[in-house]
């Protein structure tokens, strides 16, 4: 049987496909022809076979636990070749009247709209930033794979559901030794900038939504919002932190999601150190969880052959006892397999305790397959 799966996304890559930019074939590997700050928004619909991801959900991942989704990733990321792309076009006011601009219709205004009618359905928004070699199809892929897990997972409240919002940036996807990642790397900087413009939206947003409320409008939707980076996506939202703190009064950043969650972080082991570029990251959530893997031969290259310092996603923080107490990391070296030493937080045991965070589960909760370091508080390990 043949299902159609639909995901939300944002994207400041090229679109491909005609000078239509509302109705584009795909996306490419370059900065929007607008500039690198330039945000479209959209939807696409996906067809996939019912059989195949039901494969992938059960298949045995042994010390992973239940799930493959770096192999249903590239099953969807196949499918989403035929996706079916709905860009959000910008409808702007002809005149700079105030009238005629508060009737303006913007994609990304219509986007929330659209997500905040799901949310008031008991749905969480996690938004997904992936990292470097990734092409289009691909971040698709990683992006679907994600919510389904997140979705099927044994750890998940039955009540809630968790929707998956994509903000694809232009990594080339060529994977040229010495070129690729350093094209990436400035490309994921630049790209910070831009997914820093489309968090300042959101928080325009709920400032809108939250005095709408007081006026005696509309009731909150009362779900949350979360971040999940993979890889580079990290070093990304370290250049965001920048830009946002550029743009927002007084001394502390907007706390706009419930959890942000550093899956296998390609960023130097001291950046969480008070004054290092992400020492405030924790001023934008709730909580923060940091997965690493001593094991990650990805960070491993990314140390020895880039020139970078120790990677925070492979041993973890330099400093754990500096980690402000809101941060916690935990170390998935005790699990995770040789084959998938970089994308483990798409597998059975790390995916559950990422749904499980959630969905508000205590971290010394009893259900998690973690313990907790006896000297330090916020230092765990996946057994």
């Amino acid at each position: 049987m043949t299902i159609s799966l639909t995901l939300f996304y944002a994207t400041n890559r090229n679109h491909e496909g005609g000078p239509d930019r509302w109705h584009p074939a795909s996306y490419g590997k370059k900065f929007s022809d607008d500039g690198m700050e330039n945000l479209r928004f959209g939807k696409v619909t996906v067809e996939a076979n019912d059989t195949e991801l039901k494969k992938f959900l059960s298949k045995d991942g042994k010390s992973m636990g239940t799930a493959n989704g770096e192999k249903l990733g590239d099953y969807l990321a196949q499918c989403a070749r035929s996706a079916r792309i709905e860009a959000y076009p910008e409808r702007i006011a002809k005149d700079v009247s105030d009238k005629a601009q508060s009737d303006a219709k913007f994609g990304s205004k219509a986007m929330f709209d659209d997500l905040k009618a799901l949310m008031m359905k008991s749905t969480d928004v996690l938004i997904y930033i992936h990292g470097f070699n990734v092409n289009w199809f691909s971040a698709m892929g990683s992006a679907l794979a994600l919510e389904l897990m997140l979705n099927n997972s044994k750890a998940a409240a039955s009540a809630q559901r968790v929707t998956v919002v994509l903000f694809t940036w232009p990594s080339d996807g060529l994977a040229l030794p010495f070129v690729s990642y350093k094209s990436d790397r400035t490309e994921a900087a630049g790209s910070g900038y831009a997914f820093a413009r489309g968090l300042l939206k959101v928080r325009d947003f709920f400032g809108e939504l939250r005095d709408r409320a007081a006026k005696g409008g509309e009731k909150p939707c009362e779900q949350d919002i979360h971040l999940l980076c993979h890889s580079m996506g990290n070093y990304l939202l370290q250049n965001t932190i920048e830009r946002i703190d550029d743009h927002t009064p007084g001394n502390a950043l907007p706390r706009l999601f419930e959890h942000i969650f550093l899956c296998a972080p390609d960023v130097d082991d001291s950046v969480l150190d008070p004054g290092q570029p992400m020492g405030r990251v924790h001023e934008l959530a709730r909580c923060v969880t940091v997965y690493h893997n001593r094991g990650d031969v990805a960070l491993v290259i990314s140390d020895h052959t880039k020139g970078n310092p120790e990677r925070l996603g492979a041993g973890g923080a330099a400093r754990p006892s500096l980690l402000h107490n809101k941060i916690h990391q935990v170390d998935c070296t005790p699990i995770v397999k040789e084959l998938v030493e970089h994308s483990y937080y798409l597998f059975g045991y790390v995916n559950d305790d990422i749904r499980r965070s959630v969905d508000g589960v205590a971290l010394d909760d009893e259900r998690r397959r973690r313990e907790r370091d006896p000297n330090l508080p916020n230092v765990w390990k996946m057994k």
